[in-house]
């Protein structure tokens, strides 16, 4: 009874967002079929066959209801006010790279900052069913689209999405728990109480989804289908796994099928990334979607991330040690940080924007391009072509290949050297052959590279240099974040992550 319960609160709150907002269509099958769904589990607990399997089978018909439960399992990557997905905050508070402005009203954010978190912390709580959401939606599809009569192709490119995105969200589950329980199939809930699965086998399994969705899927997808799940992101999401395991070797091996597609290539202009009208660019390898979407489920980092002298909440103050780690006349600096006097969307930022003097620039947009402030249409590049560069360089120089990681370092230097004051000073090229240089070098351009772009405080964690880095953190317990609480209390088979 306590699990359905959770449930029936989790599907009340969905209903309140859709009274309160004036969703199209297009939308509400996103929101409403993974409801259903939710609902027919929560009624199967009390009978001897979960409806749930019973009401995918009879909804999957065609390929149009294959195609709808797709859709479905994209919904939970959207960074949307009605998703509340903190996993910015876990990547970017929790580092160096800036610290919890705001009006105190999401003390998880200052939690996270300060190390004091605990299991308790409710973003912890809204990323795991996030994530579990996601999972379920993809394993409904993957069971059940061998029922439907369609063609071969269209069968394989929405098998390769679904395999991709499992993998995506279980890679993001790691990242952040650890060890989780895997399922790769729709479990009646009966059988949902299970212990975690050892991060090895989560990554196996990842591994094995991408290398199947990589012969599935198409290396591009039409213009009409722009961010669905390509060849390309589920080569990439194979080579950040085998770096994540230090497979050197193996991270090689993926980027350099990445490579090998010859679609993608940096961008002349490093903005260009992040503007609204260069978006899906040939650097993108993976990007989550929040243009031209409708209201609720546009990119929440606009009003968020924003300075409250800007109609903003200011969650995310951009740290003095951040700014000072550029190299002089970095151009990605003035793009990645505000600074006082210099432009901000059409105003001028000052000091008093922000505690630390300075602001967070990537995701926001002028107010008067957007719908509503808390609907921004930047979207959110998981994985660009010039971070697979810089996979490509860390695998070379960790392996003792330091000369060879001098040329795909140089490729994104390079590219911001062109765009610097003065390009013959600026942004020296590295030639160093000594490889502990060389792997601070990659580890200087990672950060000033992909500034506020999700990565800094993993790449500390798995770097082992988050203890001698950030303030509070403490080595063999905050290498993760715990598991939600309400989790442990409806599975006694969870076993709290070490020191929670």
């Amino acid at each position: 009874m306590e699990g359905i319960t959770f449930t029936w609160k989790i599907i009340n709150n969905q209903l309140t967002i859709i009274n309160q907002k004036k969703y199209t269509m297009k939308v509400l099958h996103h929101i409403l079929l993974p409801l259903a769904l939710l609902f027919a589990s929560c009624q199967g607990i009390l009978d001897k066959e979960p409806i749930a399997t019973l009401d995918a089978g009879s909804f999957f018909q065609t390929e149009d209801d294959a195609e709808q439960a797709l859709n479905a399992a994209y919904q939970p990557l959207v960074l949307s006010s009605t998703n509340n997905n903190y996993y910015w905050a876990m990547a970017v508070v929790t580092s160096d790279e800036a610290i919890p402005g705001g009006d105190g009203s999401r003390p998880g954010i200052t939690e996270m900052d300060a190390f004091t978190y605990t299991p308790r912390t409710e973003e912890f709580n809204t990323f795991w069913k996030l994530q579990y959401t996601g999972i379920t939606q993809c394993n409904l599809v993957l069971d059940n689209i061998g029922k439907i009569d369609m063609s071969e192709a269209s069968r394989n490119r929405i098998s390769g999405e679904a395999l991709f995105l499992r993998a995506y969200y279980y890679f993001l589950l790691t990242q952040v728990f650890g060890d989780v329980p895997l399922f790769t199939k729709v479990t009646p809930p009966d059988q949902l109480k299970v212990p975690k699965t050892p991060k090895a086998e989560v990554y196996a399994q990842i591994v094995a989804d991408c290398e199947l969705a990589g012969t599935l899927l198409p290396a591009q997808q039409p213009a009409s289908d722009v961010g669905r799940g390509t060849k390309g992101a589920a080569y990439a999401l194979a080579a950040k796994t085998y770096l994540y395991q230090k497979n050197w070797e193996k991270t090689l091996e993926y980027v350099g099928k990445v490579k090998a597609l010859g679609i993608y290539a940096l961008m002349p202009d490093y903005v260009d990334n992040f503007r609204k009208n260069t978006q899906n660019n040939a650097e993108s390898v993976w990007e989550i979607q929040h243009a031209n979407l409708e209201l609720g489920v546009g990119n929440f980092l606009n009003q968020w991330w924003a300075s409250k002298k800007y109609e903003g909440y200011g969650f995310a103050e951009a740290t003095e040690a951040f700014v000072l780690s550029f190299e002089a006349d970095d151009p990605r600096r003035k793009f990645t940080v505000a600074m006082n006097n210099e432009d901000y969307f059409g105003v001028v930022y000052k000091n008093s924007f922000s505690s630390t003097k300075y602001g967070v620039r990537k995701y926001l947009q002028a107010k008067d391009s957007v719908t509503q402030k808390a609907d921004g249409d930047i979207n959110y590049t998981a994985i660009r072509f010039a971070e697979v560069l810089l996979w490509e360089a860390e695998a070379l120089t960790e392996l003792g290949r330091v000369g060879e990681a001098q040329a795909p370092l140089e490729q994104v230097r390079a590219r911001a050297r062109a765009q610097a004051t003065d390009p013959v000073t600026a942004l020296p090229a590295i030639t160093t052959t000594d490889q502990q240089a060389m792997r601070e070098a990659v580890r200087h351009e990672r950060r000033v590279e992909l500034g506020f772009e999700m990565h800094r405080f993993f790449d500390l964690v798995r770097w082992g240099i988050a203890a001698q880095t950030l303030p509070g953190f403490q080595t063999g317990k905050h290498e993760v974040f715990p598991l939600p609480q309400t989790e442990i209390d409806l599975n006694p088979a969870l076993v709290q992550n070490a020191g929670y």
